[in-house]
């Protein structure tokens, strides 16, 4: 008689003598060094079997579109549509970007990003003495909605879609859109803001308040996004920067989804429930150097934001459980030796967003070491993208790497290590109170202390620089200058917008949204659309806000 249960028990039995065997002949050949680890610091084997993912849960891998996500939000994935083609632009003023992003439309660009100037993230005016030197030098200057008006002039944003990257300021700079969505009669549903304040006290140090009213803002912009705007993104929670910042691949997992964590915390304490908001938050991550970790990190996010969502809130919508990231390859691996190079770095790490299943993506440019990239070094960082798209072929099967014995084991140790971190910051009493006692700071210090010795010790290569270096050279592009005139131009334009405006009624409005601020409950998203409306400036509604809430200064954690 058939017994199939004897032959699956043999089928076990020599798998595993020959696994034994395998490990034994392994053992005995020689290898370059005693250690191999990923960019995290996860120790690799050197090769990977059916064992090594025998005691995952069977609907750990799933299929695409379907719980938990790890193969891709959606079933077709880019079978479908492919990722959109964003590359971040900004300088000068907003008829300066505005030339910027009509030639990277022009070259194929599917998506813009707008990146800011200082005094704009900051809440500054461009006339302002803390200003001097920094208008329009590392993105475009927004003072007023009619900024705002000629950063976008003549675009179809219909059409295209807009991520613009603003954080303390980011809801004034939507009240400014939706103003001139108002005023030009065209869909808001195609925008994003990165807004993501928290990442600021752990990372990138660009903060106007103190934590829990920043909180407030974060919590008023998307409650009022979730009634008013059905398909816009309030918030792209981003990890990018805590990478740049010099944490792990690992540590900017756990740490964006601690954030991640506070928001829909904070937004579900103000009675909203997560399926009404949730379904439009959004992630941002780094594409590192470490190809297959970065693979394995993108797929691990969906699942543990899937089952985060379901288990923890309590959502039943799909799409309150599937995590879309938009994507940027990493700043920090770009040199300024060799700089060619960069475009093969920019390349792989892009390959990776998209073997993870990004559906948004910025490829840098060559010469991001030296300043802003131009225009030539933006059209090849397009380009890479295209090439992907159309060349490759990559895009013709969902998840590719999904089933390899590596990958999958990768992204379960990924799981695994992002869970654990995530019990420690619940045991400290949360998100905030971690920022507030510095153990993300401290954690990423660490991280980043660890990089840059076995950087300078040339343990962790690094072409150009402590390898198989050269004579400099000068680099291979015209570089992007900013024009000195900037500060000028911009500072006419917003003092002859102060003139023409209705003085009265901004000393109205500017009253009513101090009171408002006095007021927890209140949201104050209403009242900064009035405001942008009636050309109230950025620095004035920052301004009278610090008068309310003081603003934020860090407490030493060293």
């Amino acid at each position: 008689m058939f017994d199939s249960e004897a032959l699956k028990r043999q089928a076990a039995e020599k798998a595993a003598w020959e696994a034994k065997e395998l490990a034994e002949f392994l053992a005995r050949q020689p290898e370059a060094r005693s250690d191999y680890r990923t960019g995290s610091g996860l120790p690799t084997q050197r090769l990977y079997t059916p064992e090594d993912i025998a005691d995952a849960p069977a609907d750990n891998i799933g299929l695409p579109g379907r719980f938990p996500y790890t193969r891709g939000p959606y079933p077709t994935m880019y079978r479908g549509r492919n990722w959109t083609m964003r590359q971040i632009a900004g300088f000068g003023t907003g008829e300066d970007t505005n030339g910027r992003f009509r030639y990277l439309i022009e070259q194929g660009q599917t998506g813009l990003s707008v990146d800011f100037d200082m005094p704009t993230l900051m809440g500054y005016d461009s006339d302002d003495p803390r200003s001097l030197g920094e208008v329009g030098r590392e993105g475009v200057a927004i003072d007023t909605i009619d900024d705002m008006e000629a950063l976008f002039s003549g675009i179809d944003l219909e059409r295209i879609s807009v991520s613009m990257t603003i954080n303390p300021s980011a809801w004034i700079l939507l009240a400014m859109y939706v103003a001139l969505a108002e005023s030009r009669g065209f869909d808001l549903n195609k925008l994003s803001v990165q807004a993501d304040i928290l990442k600021e006290y752990i990372a990138q140090k660009e903060w106007i308040f103190p934590i829990r009213p920043s909180m407030r803002v974060m919590r008023d912009m998307i409650v009022w996004s979730a009634r008013n705007l059905a398909r816009y993104n309030p918030i792209n929670i981003s990890g990018y920067h805590i990478s740049e910042a010099g944490a792990t691949s690992v540590q900017e997992l756990a740490f964006t989804m601690a954030n991640a964590i506070a928001y829909v915390e904070e937004v579900t304490r103000a009675g909203v429930h997560v399926d009404e908001f949730a379904p439009r938050l959004a992630f941002y991550f780094v594409a590192q150097a470490d190809f297959f970790e970065e693979v394995a990190k993108f797929r691990a996010a969906r699942r543990i934001y899937a089952r985060l969502m379901k288990e923890r809130f309590g959502a039943t919508k799909a799409e309150s459980m599937r995590l879309r990231f938009h994507c940027q390859t990493a700043a920090a691996t770009l040199t300024k030796a060799q700089p060619l190079n960069n475009i093969i770095r920019t390349a792989f790490q892009a390959l990776s967003a998209v073997l993870g299943g990004a559906q948004s993506l910025h490829t840098n440019g060559m010469d991001e070491a030296y300043a802003i990239p131009s225009e030539e070094a933006m059209k090849i960082a397009l380009r890479t993208q295209q090439v992907i798209a159309l060349e490759t072929h990559v895009t013709q099967v969902v998840d590719p790497l999904g089933g390899s014995y590596y990958v999958e084991a990768l992204t379960n140790r990924v799981e695994a290590e992002v869970l654990r971190i995530l019990a420690k910051v619940d045991a400290m009493g949360g998100t905030i109170k971690a920022i507030e006692e510095g153990f993300f700071q401290h954690e990423i210090a660490d991280s980043a202390y660890d990089f840059a010795r076995r950087k300078a010790a040339g343990e962790q290569p690094v072409i150009g620089v402590n390898t198989l270096v050269e004579p400099s050279e000068p680099p291979p592009l015209p570089i992007h200058k900013v024009d000195p005139a900037v500060e000028a131009r911009q500072i006419a334009g917003l003092k002859a917008v102060r003139r023409r405006r209705d003085q009265a009624l901004v000393d109205r409005l500017m009253d009513r949204l101090e009171r408002e601020a006095r007021e927890p409950a209140t949201n104050i998203m209403p009242v900064t659309i009035e405001l942008v409306k009636a050309r109230a400036t950025l620095g004035e509604i920052v301004a009278r806000l610090r008068t309310v809430w003081g603003a934020y200064i860090e407490r030493p954690v060293f």
